[in-house]
């Protein structure tokens, strides 16, 4: 059976403290998935509640739905589920999809594949979601990236797909300790391709392991 190890086992203080720490770093990276193109200070700017010029109002909507979903987690400890899941998609989408927060019931493509997500059904979502995160011959680090690839192919949501995955991938890994998933911008080119790659084939074996071993950081005592 495939399985990644586990990088880190923080206690949820280390935990928190580190997606805190990371927070603007991992806006910036996200809004990226939707050709946000604001320097780094602007972002941090965004974030911290002050005005920018010459950053359109769809950006700043963005960058502030990314804060208000990472807000959302850092503060929530219930176990992962597709409500939690919706939660974050709600604050992900406001304001910008036809719908947020709820499953999709129509048709959607995904940009550049041949790939067609089918119309996504509730309770065998649930279901699965289930089963991948208790399958205990898997680690926890595991367990959360297959949920993100999963999401990320299902197309659970009408838009968003890629931003919630991400941040409810680092969900479970805050309340399991391993740190958190950062996809850096100078990696987005390499991971837009295996993710191409993902959706074509739906092996996710490849990018798992390049996930694993490029985008996972934590806090590393002396």
């Amino acid at each position: 059976m495939f399985n990644i190890n586990n990088k880190y086992n923080l206690s949820e203080r280390e935990s928190r403290f580190l997606l805190k720490k990371s927070l603007v770093e991992l806006i910036h990276a996200n809004s990226r998935l939707e050709k946000v193109n604001t320097t780094f200070p602007q972002t941090k700017t965004i974030v911290e509640g002050m005005s920018v010029s010459g950053v359109s109002m769809d950006d700043i909507q963005i960058i502030l739905n990314l804060k208000n979903a990472y807000t959302y987690i850092l503060k929530e400890s219930a176990p992962f589920t597709l409500e939690v899941a919706k939660k974050i998609n709600s604050f992900v989408s406001y304001n910008e999809s036809l719908a947020w927060g709820v499953v999709r019931n129509g048709n959607v493509g995904i940009h550049g594949v041949n790939y067609q997500p089918s119309i996504p059904v509730e309770h065998k979502v649930t279901a699965h979601i289930q089963s991948l995160l208790t399958d205990d011959s898997v680690s926890t680090t595991h367990r959360a990236l297959k949920y993100m690839y999963y999401a990320m192919r299902t197309q659970i949501f009408w838009d968003g797909n890629k931003r919630t995955a991400l941040i409810s991938a680092n969900y479970i890994m805050l309340l399991n300790g391993n740190g958190v998933l950062h996809i850096e911008e100078s990696k987005l080119e390499k991971w837009n391709e295996l993710l191409s790659e993902f959706y074509e084939t739906n092996n996710d074996e490849k990018i798992i392991t390049w996930t694993s071993n490029n985008c996972i950081f934590g806090i590393d005592y002396q």
